[in-house]
C-alpha cells in the first residue's frame, strides 16, 4: 500500500529512518550553484584519487598493466586494430641546405591515409636517432587547397636533420591535407560519439603508432632510439602514444597538458576541441596519463602564460608525476621546463627540447647554435597531386570503433546471459562514476491542498551535491493508494505540469488556484478523478524545472562536455537520477510502481528499467531504435545496442509496451519485434 492518507504512512516509515519529515523546510535550490558544486565536488574527487595508492615502484608496475588497458579503451583502441600493411609510399623529395625533405604517405589502417614529411640529413652513413614530430593545430590552406599542419611546424624537422637526427612529421586528421574532423562535439552536435567511445585523440594516438613501425622501417633510422615531441595538439598525442608505446625513449610534450581542475573548474575546455581528450571512463586527472610514461625520460615543457595550459596546473602534473620517478630512483628523467610567454611556438621551448632529446637518444649534449627555420614551400611538402578515392580520413569516426554485435537473443538463455553480461557493463563502465547503491534519503518538504486534491513535495539524493524534488499528487488522500504512477519530467513536461499545478518557485509549491472551478478545468484533474487509487509522482531530474542551469546554446555545449570528462554525461546522470528516485519510491512503498514515458524521457526511462529490476508497468512512446539519437551515454555502443537493450528491458518490467508512430518503424523495429516473438514462442 502506497498510503491511505499520507501523513499516516509518513509516520509509519519515519519509525523505520526511511523518511526524514522537514515540516519548516523550504525547497530553493539554485541551478547554477548546484551545477557549479557538482563540477568543482567531482573534480576534486578525481584529483584526490589520482596516484594515490601508489606507494611504491611495486604498485605501479603492479597496476600499470591495468591502467595501459584503461588507456586503450578510452582511446577506442581496445581491442588494439590490425597492424595491416602500412602501403607506404614516397611521392617526391627536395633538397635544401643539407636537409631532405621527403613527401611521404602510409596507411595506418586501411584507407586511413597518413600525410608527412620525412627529414634526413643530405649525407648520412649510418642509422640515426628518429623524432617522430606529431603536429599541433597550424593551418596551411590556400585557395582551398589544405598543405597539412606540417607546413606549418617544418622547422622542427629541418633543425633535427641538420643536427644529426631523422625526423618525420605527420599531419593531423583534422587538418591534414585530407581534412577530417576533431569537433564532432564540440561544434558538430555529434553526441553520439560518446555512446561509440570515439575521439579524435585515438586516431592520433594510433597514427602515432603505426608512425614508428614506419620508422622503424626504415634504414636511416635506429630503432632503439626513438623520441617524440610536439606542441599544443601535438604535445597532447605525444603524450597518448608515448604512454602507448614504448618503443618511445624520450618524450617531450609541450603545450599539451594541464590539471583536470584547469579543464573543468577554470574552464580551460572551452578553448580545446575532441582530440585533447580520452573518453575519461575511468575518471583519470592528467598526471595519470602523464605517470604512463616513467621511468622513461620525459620533460614537461611550457609556457608561463598559457591560457589554455595554465602553470599552476602544468606545475600540479609535474609533481605527481615526479612522485612516480622518485620511486623508480629515476628522478633524473624528469623535467619541467617553463618559459615566458603566452601560448606559442618560442625559441626557448625548442632549444630546451633539443637539448634533451641530445642528452637521452645521443648522450651529448652539445651548445645550440643553429635556429630552426622554414627551409620550404608548402607546395614542396605536398604529398599527393589528388586525394585518394579511398580515404577514409573524413569518415574514420564512423568505423575507427569497435561496436556492439547486433545479433539479437534468440532463446532465454541467451537473453539472461546478454542481460548479465550488459549489467556488468553497465555498472563498470557507462555508470562507473556513481553510486548504484547509494541511500536516497527520501524526505518530505510538505503538502497543500485545494479542495480533495493533495500536494505533497519530497525530496531524494542523487549523489553527493544534487537533492533533487518528488511531486506527489493525489485526488484525494482519503481514498486508498496502492500504485504509483511515474511521470518523468524533460523541460517541456516540466512546463506543461507546473503551468497546471502552479508549482512556484523559489517559494513553496502551491496548487494553480484556490478556487476548486479553475482547478476542475485541468487535465490533470480530468485524470486524477478517473484514476483515485493512484498517486501521481512527478520526478524531475537534475538541471531541468527547480534545478535548471542558465546557460547559452554555447555553455550548454561546453557543460556537456565536462560532463564527459569527468566520467558522466547529462543523459547517464539523469538515468541515475530516475534511478534513485525508484529506488527512493520502492523503499517508501512496495505498492505497484507504473513508468509512462514520452519522447526524450523514454530514453530515460528504457535504461532506468534495466538498472532497476521489476517496475510493474513500463510504456515508452516515442522511442528510437538506435542509440545515435540518444541517450548519449559514454561507451555503451561497444556493448549494446538500442534494440538489445529494449529486450532487456522488457525482460526486466513486469509489464512493458513500446509506442512508436507507424513512420518511425524501421527495419531495426521490425526485427526487434521479430525476437520478441520468438523469445515469447519458446517461453509459450
Amino acid at each position: 500500500m502506497l498510503t491511505q492518507k499520507f501523513c499516516l504512512t509518513i509516520l509509519c516509515f519515519n519509525l523505520l529512518n526511511v523518511i526524514t519529515i522537514a515540516e519548516e523546510s523550504i525547497y530553493k535550490p539554485d541551478g547554477d550553484e548546484l551545477l557549479q558544486k557538482f563540477f568543482v565536488t567531482e573534480t576534486e574527487k578525481i584529483t584526490r584519487n589520482c596516484l594515490a595508492d601508489i606507494h611504491s615502484q611495486e604498485d605501479w608496475q603492479t597496476k600499470r598493466p591495468e591502467h595501459l588497458q584503461q588507456l586503450r579503451e578510452m582511446l577506442g583502441l581496445s581491442p588494439l586494430p590490425e597492424r595491416t600493411a602500412l602501403h607506404a609510399k614516397v611521392t617526391g623529395y627536395t633538397t635544401k641546405e643539407g636537409v631532405v625533405a621527403e613527401r611521404v604517405h602510409f596507411q595506418s589502417m586501411p584507407g586511413l591515409y597518413v600525410t608527412g614529411t620525412f627529414f634526413r640529413p643530405e649525407k648520412q652513413e649510418t642509422p640515426l636517432p628518429a623524432i617522430l614530430y606529431v603536429c599541433g593545430h597550424g593551418r596551411v590552406k590556400e585557395d582551398g587547397v589544405s598543405y597539412g599542419n606540417k607546413a606549418t611546424y617544418q622547422h622542427h624537422g629541418a633543425w633535427f636533420a641538420q643536427n644529426g637526427y631523422v625526423c618525420l612529421m605527420i599531419d593531423t586528421i583534422q587538418l591534414g591535407e585530407i581534412e577530417g574532423l576533431h569537433h564532432g562535439t564540440y561544434r558538430e552536435g555529434m553526441w553520439w560519439w560518446h555512446n561509440h567511445g570515439y575521439t579524435p585523440a585515438g586516431v592520433e594516438a594510433w597514427n602515432g603508432i603505426r608512425a614508428i613501425d614506419y620508422l622503424q622501417f626504415r634504414p636511416e633510422v635506429d630503432g632503439e632510439k626513438i623520441g617524440i615531441t610536439g606542441r599544443s595538439g601535438g604535445g597532447a598525442y605525444s603524450w597518448w602514444v608515448a604512454a602507448l608505446d614504448e618503443r618511445i625513449k624520450v618524450a617531450v610534450p609541450v603545450a599539451g597538458i594541464t590539471s583536470m581542475q584547469n579543464h573543468i573548474v577554470d574552464g580551460c575546455i572551452e578553448g580545446h576541441c575532441d582530440c585533447m581528450y580520452m573518453v575519461n571512463t575511468y575518471a583519470w586527472d592528467f598526471p595519470m596519463l602523464a605517470a604512463m610514461i616513467a621511468p622513461r625520460p620525459l620533460l614537461i615543457s611550457n609556457t608561463d602564460k598559457d591560457r589554455i595550459f595554465p602553470l599552476d596546473g602544468v606545475v600540479d602534473v609535474y609533481s605527481k608525476t615526479r612522485r612516480i620517478y622518485e620511486l623508480h630512483n629515476a628522478v633524473g628523467n624528469i623535467g619541467l621546463n617553463i618559459a615566458e610567454g603566452p601560448h606559442k611556438d618560442t625559441q626557448e621551448l625548442r632549444v630546451n627540447a633539443f637539448h634533451w632529446f641530445n642528452r637521452f637518444l645521443k648522450d651529448e649534449d652539445p651548445l645550440i647554435e643553429s635556429k630552426a627555420t622554414k627551409l620550404f614551400t608548402p607546395q614542396e611538402l605536398k604529398v599527393f597531386d589528388e586525394l585518394p578515392d579511398d580515404e577514409r580520413v573524413t569518415s574514420i569516426q564512423e568505423s575507427f570503433v569497435t561496436l556492439a554485435d547486433e545479433k539479437l537473443p534468440e532463446t532465454q538463455e541467451e537473453l539472461d546471459a546478454m542481460q548479465e553480461r550488459v549489467l556488468e557493463q553497465l555498472r563498470n563502465r557507462t555508470f562507473r562514476n556513481v553510486d548504484l547503491d547509494a541511500n536516497p534519503h527520501l524526505k518530505e518538504i510538505g503538502s497543500w491542498r485545494n479542495g480533495d486534491s493533495e500536494l505533497t513535495l519530497m525530496t531524494y539524493n542523487s549523489g553527493d551535491v544534487y537533492e533533487l524534488p518528488l511531486y506527489v499528487l493525489q485526488a484525494d488522500p482519503e481514498v486508498e493508494s496502492n500504485v504509483i504512477n511515474l511521470v518523468l519530467c524533460d523541460e517541456e513536461k516540466w512546463q506543461q505540469v507546473s503551468d497546471e499545478l502552479g508549482f512556484g518557485f523559489p517559494e513553496c509549491p502551491t496548487l494553480k488556484s484556490n478556487s476548486e472551478k479553475e482547478w476542475a478545468k485541468t487535465k490533470l484533474f480530468n485524470v486524477l478523478q478517473a484514476r483515485q487509487d493512484v498517486s501521481f509522482v512527478f520526478c524531475v531530474p537534475r538541471g531541468i524545472g527547480p534545478t535548471a542551469w542558465t546557460a547559452t546554446d554555447k555553455q550548454e555545449i561546453h557543460i556537456k562536455r565536462r560532463m564527459a570528462l569527468l566520467g558522466h554525461t547529462v543523459d547517464s546522470l539523469r538515468i541515475y537520477d530516475v534511478y534513485q528516485c525508484l529506488r527512493a519510491l520502492r523503499a517508501f512503498s512496495p505498492g505497484k510502481i507504473e513508468l509512462h514515458t514520452i519522447g526524450t524521457t523514454s530514453e530515460w526511462g528504457l535504461m532506468a528499467t534495466i538498472l532497476f529490476p521489476g517496475i510493474d508497468e513500463v510504456v515508452l512512446d516515442g522511442i528510437d531504435c538506435d542509440f545515435r539519437s540518444g541517450p548519449y551515454l559514454l561507451q555503451v555502443s561497444q556493448f549494446l545496442t538500442k534494440a538489445q537493450a529494449i529486450l532487456i528491458a522488457i525482460h526486466r518490467a513486469k509489464y512493458f509496451a513500446l509506442l512508436n508512430e507507424p513512420d518511425r518503424q524501421n527495419e531495426c523495429s521490425k526485427k526487434l519485434d521479430a525476437a520478441v516473438k520468438q523469445l515469447f514462442k519458446e517461453n509459450d
